[in-house]
C-alpha cells in the first residue's frame, strides 16, 4: 500500500508565531499559474484587491467587487499547496457593519477555501476585527496608507513622515493587534514609525514601503517583475518581464505575417490525434 505524503499548508497561527523570528515572505497572486510559481518561496500569498489595477486597469482598488475577489481567490487556492492564502475584502464589503463584514468574509472563506481575510483600517475597524476573529475568521489588518480610502486621502502619499503625525497610526496598530488580528500590513510608513510599531505590538508587521524594520515584507508581484506601468518608488524590481513579453509577441506577430508559423512540425495531424 502506497503512502502519499501530504503537504501541510501554513495557517494564521503559524504566521502569528513568526513575531521577531524569521521574516515573513509575502507576495500577491491572482492566478493559479502564478500562485504555483510563488508558492514554494512564500509563507503567505495575498490575493490583493490590487488585481483591480494590474488585471483590470482600474485607477484605484475602489471598483473591485466581492465576486472578483472570490473568483481569483479560488484560482490561487487551486494553484498553491503550502502558503497561507489571504484574500482581501474589497471596498464596500465590510464597512457598513460587523455583520456585513462577517457575511462577506464567510462567502470568501467558503467559496475560495482560503485561510484568512484582510481588511483595511485601524481603530475604526477594531470592533469588526474582534467580531470576525471571535467567530473563527482569521484577520490580517492593514494600516498606514489604505488604498481603499484614496478618495478621502487624496493621493497615495507616505504616512507618518513627521513625528507629530505618528499618534493616530500607532493607535491603529495597537487597536488591530488588541482586536485579535494575527498580523498587520503596514503600508507606506516612514522607517522610524514602522520600527516603533513593530517593537510595540505583539503581532507580526508586514511592510510594503515601510522599510526592513518590519517582521516581513509584501510586494505586488507585477510590480517586482516589471509588469506594472506605474511602479511605486519603494519597489525593487527583481525582474523586467515587460520588454521580454513584448519582444516575444513581436516575434510571434512577425512569424504570422510572414506565414512562418506554424511550422510543419507543429501542425496538428488529424489521423494521429
Amino acid at each position: 500500500m502506497s503512502i502519499q505524503s501530504s503537504i501541510r499548508r501554513k495557517t494564521a497561527p503559524d504566521i502569528r508565531a513568526r513575531k521577531q523570528g524569521e521574516p515573513v515572505v509575502m507576495l500577491t497572486s491572482y492566478h493559479a499559474h502564478t500562485a504555483a510559481l510563488v508558492d514554494q518561496h512564500c509563507d503567505v500569498i495575498l490575493v490583493g484587491d490590487s488585481l483591480g489595477n494590474v488585471m483590470h486597469g482600474f485607477e484605484t482598488t475602489v471598483p473591485v467587487t466581492l465576486d472578483m475577489m472570490i473568483l481569483q481567490g479560488a484560482a490561487v487556492m487551486r494553484g498553491s499547496k503550502r502558503a497561507l492564502v489571504v484574500v482581501d475584502m474589497p471596498f464596500g464589503s465590510y464597512e457598513a457593519s460587523k455583520e456585513q463584514a462577517f457575511n462577506s468574509a464567510v462567502r470568501i472563506m467558503k467559496e475560495t477555501q482560503c485561510g484568512a481575510v484582510k481588511l483595511e483600517g485601524g481603530v475604526r475597524m477594531a470592533e469588526t476585527i474582534a467580531f470576525l476573529s471571535g467567530r473563527g475568521i482569521p484577520v490580517m489588518g492593514h494600516i498606514g496608507l489604505t488604498p481603499q480610502s484614496i478618495n478621502t486621502l487624496g493621493s497615495f502619499r507616505a504616512q507618518g513622515r513627521n513625528e507629530i503625525d505618528w499618534g493616530p497610526i500607532e493607535d491603529d496598530a495597537k487597536a488591530v493587534a488588541h482586536a485579535g488580528a494575527f498580523s498587520v500590513v503596514v503600508e507606506a510608513v516612514a522607517e522610524p514609525l514602522a520600527r516603533k510599531i513593530t517593537e510595540t505590538i505583539a503581532i507580526p508587521t508586514i511592510g510594503i514601503g515601510a522599510s526592513a524594520a518590519c517582521d516581513g515584507q509584501v510586494l505586488v508581484l507585477e510590480d517586482m517583475l516589471g509588469l506594472s506601468p506605474r511602479t511605486p518608488k519603494f519597489v525593487r524590481r527583481y525582474g523586467d518581464l515587460g520588454p521580454a513579453i513584448e519582444a516575444a509577441v513581436e516575434r510571434y506577430a512577425a512569424d504570422v505575417r510572414s506565414r512562418a508559423f506554424p511550422g510543419p512540425e507543429h501542425v496538428y495531424d488529424m489521423k494521429k490525434g
